[in-house]
């Protein structure tokens, strides 16, 4: 009781100096983000704090806290709507994403990664010395370690590939034995021969024999793959990396901004940061082959789950015809119902992927209106040009016919003269309404110089001063590209306007652009060269991020918008320094499309 009393009179203390010093203590409103700690609460701590303390910092009107789950605490917590965000692994977060409802902000960007849609896999390793096994197809009748039935990398992974080498893990395999965390033991169960293979994560045989604690040469890889960029051994494809996801029940302005705050992370101690989120569609693919969670329903529909369930029916059919009637009935219903579930499912996705695609045009007609807008005063004086001209031979005309001097001659001049200059400010008109007109992506094969010329004409018609463009093409024949031409010309577009914009206060010989373009190993290479003054490495390490621009009036839009058509396209885009002299060299690349014959 004295201890209760000593605490009241402290916080009475604590109010009454708040209130003397004239100020009202603001208290943050509380978010709770629920991990899922598949490695205990230390190791999850430890890897996400620096992410909390983080939003902490840049949204100091919250507190974040975490709140570590294993994976049913997890789904009771959302369900509860105790947690206002989650971060989880892919395969949890597709089921409950259908499940809650969850919606992902962002995807996680780790170090070892290709992408943050290719972060994820799994390696199935034996003995060097098994000279039996060396595909994931040798494993039937053979042991198998893995982590849990519900582990994403550590058994999902390898059991969809399993089957795509016609092996059912759950009957095939003499056993599979489930040993949990932490791998080492997977490993070690290998090693000694109590299973014929195991299943680990990409990545950690390199860090045990980078530490010591494993020589690679005592073990193989079944089925290895290979991936450009990726250093680690690998037995199945990548997927995405971790998402953080919101809950139906957050604030939609919190969820903003926590994503905005997320993208802009810089990478933590351990190479940690975000991207916009990675689509998922691969993880659902494998749980529908696996038929688990939100597809399980699909195991009620295959002839073997209905022989396992019905086998009395089918039975009851060799003696009573009536009885087999009413089985076959009730099956019918049950296939139509979930069939219509189904098709209202895909439907579902089809809409949302159609309102994706309808954003992104959005967003590419807006980046195309940004760029006119910025060239608007430039080109009010281009067309102001013919006008002007047209103007002047018409009161030239009137003049004559006033003096008496109007000839033939000068009439047909004068018209000739009207005539060309109106042409010219409608060629104007027409290069810039095509390039400003809102249309669906339709892709057929294009001529890369022929969009880098147009580009060009448009930028020259509608600058005051235009520096010159160079336009060098070797590409040859044999390379055709298949492409959306306004699409990838508002990329020419859009590099060449920064470009200029970089040698705009620069002398007159270091204002040229040159463009190059050449094929290399079956894809065309598009090079745009400035003189400018460069970029510091840190601003090119951020340049491609949304929202980063190095103008004092930029968006910080168009270079991500130009990347993500380039990569929709199969190509690349990337920036470094001009190896030639001063100034930026920025590229993409497309694949050559093979004509049939």
């Amino acid at each position: 009781m004295a201890k209760r009393s000593s605490f009241l009179f402290k916080a009475v203390f604590i109010l009454l100096g708040a209130c003397s010093f004239g100020q009202t203590p603001v208290l943050a409103k509380e978010v709770v983000i629920g991990v899922f700690a598949y490695q205990g609460e230390r190791e999850s701590t430890a890897d996400w704090s620096p992410v909390l303390s983080y939003l902490n910092g840049a949204l100091p009107t919250y507190q974040f806290r975490l709140a570590n789950f294993d994976a049913g605490g997890l789904r009771a917590a959302i369900a509860q709507q105790r947690v206002d965000m989650v971060i989880t692994n892919p395969g949890y977060y597709v089921a409950m994403e259908y499940e809650f409802g969850l919606s992902r902000i962002a995807t996680l960007t780790s170090p070892q990664a290709l992408s943050p849609a290719k972060a994820i896999g799994s390696v199935v390793i034996v003995r060097a010395d098994r000279s039996d096994l060396k595909a994931l197809s040798d494993l039937s009748g053979k042991r198998l370690a893995a982590v849990a039935p519900q582990a994403f990398g550590g058994y999902l992974v390898v059991a969809r590939e399993l089957l795509r080498q016609g092996i059912d893990p759950e009957s095939d395999l003499k056993e599979i034995r489930f040993m949990g965390l932490p791998m080492t033991q997977i490993i070690a169960a290998v090693q000694s021969g109590a299973v014929d293979a195991g299943v680990i994560r990409t990545c950690l045989a390199e860090q045990l024999a980078h530490q010591g604690a494993l020589r690679m040469a005592d073990f193989r890889v079944l089925s290895p793959r290979h991936e450009d960029g990726f250093e680690c051994a690998l037995s199945t494809p990548l997927y995405p990396d971790w998402p953080i996801a919101v809950t139906r029940t957050t604030d939609h302005k919190l969820a903003k901004r926590v994503a905005r705050a997320l993208l802009a992370m810089p990478d933590t101690p351990g190479g940690l940061s975000w991207s916009v989120p990675a689509d998922y569609q691969p993880v659902h693919e494998l749980y529908r082959t696996l038929r688990m969670e939100p597809y399980a329903f699909l195991r009620e529909n295959t002839p073997k789950a209905l022989l396992h369930r019905f086998w009395p029916w089918l039975l009851g059919f060799l003696l009573v015809l009536v009885a087999w009637a009413i089985h076959t009935f009730r099956v019918d219903k049950l296939v139509l119902r979930r069939t219509a579930q189904l098709r209202e499912s895909l439907n579902a996705r089809e809409a949302a992927e159609a309102r994706m695609r309808g954003h992104q045009e959005q967003m590419e007609h807006l980046s195309r209106l940004s760029i006119l807008g910025e060239l608007s005063s430039n080109l009010a004086h281009e067309i102001n040009q013919p006008l002007t001209t047209i103007g002047n031979y018409a009161r030239s005309v009137l003049r004559r016919q006033a003096d008496g001097r109007l000839s033939p001659e000068a009439v047909l001049e004068a018209c000739t003269e009207i005539d060309n200059e109106a042409q010219r400010a409608s060629g104007i008109v027409r290069r810039i309404r095509h390039f400003a007109r809102k249309r669906p992506a339709v892709r057929e094969p294009v001529d890369v110089a022929q969009l880098a010329a147009e580009a060009r004409r448009l930028l020259l018609g509608m600058l005051m001063h235009p520096p010159a463009i160079l336009i060098e093409d070797v590409t040859g024949t044999g390379c055709d590209v298949l492409a959306d031409g306004p699409q990838i010309q508002q990329v020419l577009l859009n590099l060449l306007k920064n470009a200029i914009d970089a040698g705009r206060d620069l002398p007159t010989e270091r204002q040229g652009i040159f463009l190059r373009i050449e094929s290399v190993e079956n894809r065309q290479l598009v090079h745009v060269i400035d003189q400018g003054c460069g970029l510091t490495p840190d601003d090119l390490s951020h340049l491609f991020e949304p929202f980063f621009t190095t103008k004092p009036d930029g968006l910080g839009l168009g270079l991500p918008i130009c990347k993500t058509i380039i990569e929709a396209h199969g190509g690349r885009l990337w920036a470094e320094m001009n190896p030639q002299g001063p100034g930026m060299c920025f590229s993409f690349s497309l694949p050559c499309h093979v004509t049939p014959a």
